[in-house]
C-alpha cells in the first residue's frame, strides 16, 4: 500500500508540473494573440486604402480607355490589366493553404486540411485541375505523403509575420496567374472571429473580382500620376493581390494563436480535474492503509491477551 500511494503521489507531482507549463504556454499564446490581433486590424486600414487607390486608379483608366477607343491587345499592360481583373476559362485552379508549423492548437490544423480536401473532392474530378502552395510545415506535409503537388511551400514563418517574410509565396502566386499556370487562386485558411472560435474560409483571390472598375463612383479628388496609369496599374495591381494574400497570413495567424490558447486552457484545466481525482483517491488509499495498521495492531494485541 506504501508503494501505491507512491505512485499516486508521483502522478500528483507530475501532473502539476504539465499544468504548470500549459498555464504558461496558454499565456505566451495570449500575449502573442493579443498583438496579432493589433497587427491584423492595423493591416486592415492599409488594405482599405490601398483596395480604394486601385480601384479609382483601374476605373478611371478603363473610362479613358472607352472614351479614346484606344483598346489595343497586343499592349502588355493592358494585357495584365485584364488578366488581374478579368476571369478566363478556369483549366487549373490554385490553393494556398495556411497551416501553422507546430501543433498543440487543437483542431486548427485537421480543420482548415479537411475543409480543403473536401472542397476539392466536391470541385474537381482529377489531380491536373489544381496546384497546391502550403505556407505551414502541416499541410506542406500531409499533402505530400499524398502524392498532391506541392509548387511552392513557406515553412518557419515568424508569430507575426511581416510582409517580407511571406513576399515570397505572393510573389509567386500573382506571377503563376499571370503565366497561366493557373486561372484562379484560392487562400484557404482559418479566419479569427474571437479567442475560443475561428471558421473555415477559401477567399477567391485572383483574380481581383472584389473591385469593379465598371462601377459608376464618384470621386472628390482625382490623383496626378507619374509617370502613367497604365504603368502604376502595372504596378499596383499585383501589390494589392499581395496584400490580400498578406491579410490572409495574419488573419490565420491570430485564429492559430487563439486555438493555441484555448487548447492549453482546456489542458491546464483538465490537469487541475486529473489532480483532483488523484488526491481523492491518495486520501482514500491513505486511509485504508491506516484502517489496516489499526486493524493489525489490535489483532496483534488481542493475541497477547
Amino acid at each position: 500500500m506504501a508503494e501505491s500511494l507512491n505512485d499516486i503521489t508521483k502522478k500528483i507531482a507530475s501532473t502539476k508540473k504539465t499544468s504548470q507549463i500549459t498555464n504558461a504556454m496558454q499565456m505566451v499564446s495570449g500575449a502573442k494573440l493579443s498583438k496579432a490581433e493589433k497587427k491584423a486590424k492595423g493591416f486592415q486600414i492599409y488594405a482599405n486604402k490601398i483596395r480604394e487607390i486601385v480601384t479609382h486608379l483601374a476605373h478611371t483608366q478603363l473610362a479613358v480607355i472607352e472614351d479614346s477607343a484606344l483598346i489595343n491587345t497586343n499592349s502588355p499592360s493592358n494585357i495584365d490589366f485584364h488578366n488581374m481583373l478579368i476571369e478566363r476559362p478556369v483549366k487549373r485552379t490554385g490553393y494556398i493553404v495556411i497551416s501553422s508549423d507546430k501543433g498543440l492548437a487543437g483542431g486548427y490544423n485537421s480543420s482548415v486540411i479537411k475543409a480543403t480536401i473536401d472542397m476539392i473532392q466536391k470541385d474537381h474530378s482529377s489531380p491536373d485541375e489544381y496546384i497546391f502552395m502550403a505556407i505551414g510545415s502541416t499541410a506542406g506535409d500531409f499533402f505530400k505523403s499524398r502524392g498532391m503537388n506541392v509548387a511552392y511551400e513557406l515553412n518557419d514563418i515568424s508569430d507575426h509575420p511581416t510582409f517580407d517574410e511571406v513576399r515570397g509565396i505572393a510573389r509567386t502566386a500573382t506571377e503563376m496567374y499571370k503565366n497561366a499556370i493557373f486561372d484562379e487562386l484560392y487562400v484557404c485558411y482559418n479566419h479569427h472571429i474571437n479567442t475560443i472560435s475561428f471558421e473555415y474560409r477559401a477567399d477567391k483571390m485572383l483574380p481581383l473580382n472584389d473591385l469593379d472598375p465598371t462601377e459608376k463612383v464618384e470621386y472628390e479628388s482625382d490623383y496626378l500620376y507619374e509617370p502613367s496609369k497604365e504603368e502604376i496599374l502595372d504596378i499596383l495591381l499585383p501589390q494589392y493581390a499581395e496584400s490580400l494574400i498578406y491579410g490572409a497570413i495574419l488573419d490565420a495567424k491570430a485564429a492559430e494563436h487563439a486555438a493555441r490558447m484555448t487548447a492549453m486552457k482546456g489542458a491546464t484545466d483538465n490537469a487541475k480535474d486529473i489532480i483532483d481525482d488523484l488526491t481523492v483517491h491518495y486520501n482514500r488509499a491513505r486511509q485504508a492503509a491506516i484502517t489496516e495498521e489499526i486493524t493489525e495492531i489490535i489483532g496483534g494485541s488481542s493475541a497477547l491477551l
